[in-house]
């Protein structure tokens, strides 16, 4: 008896409640909602471009609208991004227990998360007109081949950082229905500085990515990394200087982008050594470029 009474226990099921929730929380780790530096980053340049289209605060309509595409389409990014990498993913240091490596996620309910997430974005981008909704067709198909990208290009990063821009017409398209063409040189601000924050990110599992395979601009640049990070974000300031004339702005512009420099300046130093802590602390500071230049662009249209 005392036997039985030992093999039942062993066979309990564990209790649903807990199954239920080990999966929300790794359907939350998949979607990267513990980690928002990327929400973030794509966030501020989408601030940006709102301010600019409207002159001033946008209307709450739009702003909501955005600011919650931005975290529907970000986690909807990393789903695909970690269903693309799980096969490589295991074999690197950094993002050997992620979910669907671990496999506390199925591949299959990756996808259909994936799914989930695009029709709540394309939702709310039907919420708009229909000249965005146009536009946002773009902005899908940017986000989707990105994960791809490195397996066949040592520039990943530039798709990433087409994806990461593609708000900024959607959102001159929702306040004004029109593209004004100076947004193309905030646009191409945008691209060289995602191509310069994520070569950082690119950094950190530069000696992983050799070993197995996967292609980046941390790679590509190879001993040059440093100076041609640099040399893009000195472009990406001067694509901002330009585009602060064309658009009309004043001193607080101008003295957030010189913040934003001397951040530029202190990524630099700090990622020196090319170390993946150095090299992820670089990276990681670049909320605060954009929060700097937003911050400038707001006092400035708001005074």
């Amino acid at each position: 008896m005392a036997q039985a009474s030992k093999a039942t226990r062993a066979r309990k099921p564990r209790p649903k409640r807990k199954v239920k929730a080990n999966r929300w929380s790794a359907l939350w780790t998949l979607m990267r909602f513990d980690r928002p530096i990327g929400t973030l980053l794509l966030l501020w340049p989408t601030l940006w471009a709102l301010w600019l289209a409207a002159e001033g605060l946008p209307d709450q309509r739009t702003l909501t609208i955005f600011v919650l595409g931005v975290i529907v389409m970000r986690a909807a990014g990393c789903v695909i991004n970690d269903y693309a990498d799980r096969k490589v993913d295991g074999h690197v240091a950094r993002t050997h227990q992620r979910p669907l490596v671990s496999g506390a996620v199925t591949p299959k309910a990756a996808l259909v998360t994936f799914f989930i997430l695009v029709l709540m974005a394309f939702g709310l981008v039907l919420l708009t007109n229909p000249f965005t909704i146009a536009l946002s067709v773009g902005g899908l198909l940017l986000a989707s081949v990105y994960p791809f990208m490195k397996r066949h290009t040592y520039l990943p990063q530039v798709v990433l950082g087409a994806a990461f821009a593609w708000s900024i017409p959607m959102a001159f398209a929702a306040v004004r229905n029109e593209l004004e063409p100076g947004i193309w040189l905030v646009y191409t601000a945008v691209v060289l500085w995602t191509v310069a924050y994520d070569t950082y990110y690119a950094m950190v599992d530069r000696k992983d990515d050799l070993r197995i395979g996967v292609k980046s601009t941390a790679i590509l640049f190879g001993e040059s990394d440093l100076t041609i990070i640099g040399l893009l974000q000195l472009l990406a300031l001067v694509a901002m200087l330009m585009a602060g004339t064309r658009f009309e702005l004043g001193l607080y512009y101008y003295l957030g982008l010189l913040v934003a420099g001397a951040l530029f300046v202190w990524q630099q130093w700090v990622a020196r050594r090319r170390d993946p802590k150095g090299s992820f602390e670089a990276f990681l500071n670049n909320q605060w470029v954009g929060a700097a230049i937003f911050a400038g662009l707001a006092l400035d249209l708001g005074l």
